[in-house]
């Protein structure tokens, strides 16, 4: 085992000693928030990339169709 993994499993067992004995409600609160893994302005632009792509394709389906 590694220092890591010694570390990460300490911290771990550290967490889980805290909740015995508490009621599942007292858990769930102390839960930490969630974050995303990717930020809005990257969500941003591959929106943009996928759907805004998607768009031009319509509207050039669309001028095609009446040219």
């Amino acid at each position: 085992q590694t220092p890591t993994q010694r570390r990460a499993n300490e911290k771990f067992a550290k967490r889980e000693e805290s909740k015995r004995g508490k009621p599942e409600s007292a858990i769930k609160a102390k839960k930490e928030k969630f974050k995303s893994p990717i930020s809005p302005l990257w969500l941003g632009i591959l929106g943009f990339v996928v759907f805004g792509g998607l768009l031009f394709e319509v509207i050039r389906l669309i001028f095609r169709a009446y040219l």
